[in-house]
């Protein structure tokens, strides 16, 4: 072989060893993403399996081992995704803080008085609730939406009363919302409201009632109470 030759042989080799590494990326790429995917997939078909059983049968009476028998995955597999049957309410909880976010967010979106904003806000928020009373029974009684009791719910329960507030404010300066309060206080008491009532309903604590009748009254009451 000429030295011409052999350069040239050199230089393809180089050039197809060039090419493999500039792919090899791209593939690990790939199977990263792929991965990725069927982690996330599979994620949610925890959560999906765990909500219809919840659902089915109550929160108490279900059991990892129930969860996983449904979706043949080993226990150990269950629980790199989830350490506890509590962190599956957890993540529900934190799907139920993105809801009412996009609640809050839509009636800021229109143009209306602040009494109508809470009345349209409540009652479709109670509607929801209602429309699924087992599963919301056993966010309630986990205290997977409290605050306190997983600290994890503190940002997005901060986004949702900002939101709120936000609301509270724009009444205020609108002449429909009393002054005499600040934002902060007014926003806590009417949440602390909606919160308290929800949490006799899903548990029967005051007797058999309808969750949209209580709601409402709560809203009432509290605009009667901030009138300017």
């Amino acid at each position: 072989m000429t030295p011409a030759n052999a350069a040239r042989s050199r230089g393809s080799a180089q050039n197809r060893r060039s090419l493999r590494r500039r792919k090899e990326p791209v593939a690990t790429r790939q199977t990263l993403g792929l991965r990725e995917r069927k982690k996330a997939r599979l994620r949610q078909q925890i959560i999906e399996t765990a909500i219809k059983l919840f659902r089915k049968q109550g929160y108490e009476n279900t059991r990892i081992d129930d969860i996983v028998n449904i979706l043949e995955i080993s226990q150990p597999t269950f629980f790199r995704y989830f350490p506890s049957k509590d962190a599956v309410l957890r993540d529900i909880g934190k799907r139920g803080f993105a809801c009412i976010v996009e609640h809050f967010k839509s009636e800021l979106s229109h143009e209306a008085d602040t009494s109508a904003r809470l009345r349209r806000l409540y009652r479709a928020m109670a509607r929801e609730v209602e429309a699924d009373r087992p599963l919301w029974q056993a966010v309630v009684l986990s205290g997977a939406m409290d605050p306190v009791r997983s600290p994890e719910m503190r940002e997005p329960e901060g986004v949702a009363v900002g939101l709120l507030r936000e609301i509270l404010a724009q009444g205020q300066r609108r002449g429909e919302i009393t002054r005499v309060f600040p934002v902060l206080h007014l926003s806590e008491f009417m949440e602390g409201l909606y919160q308290t009532v929800v949490r006799q309903w899903v548990v029967d604590l005051t007797g058999p009632h309808k969750l949209g009748e209580r709601v409402d009254s709560a809203v009432e009451f509290f605009l009667r109470g901030v009138q300017p």
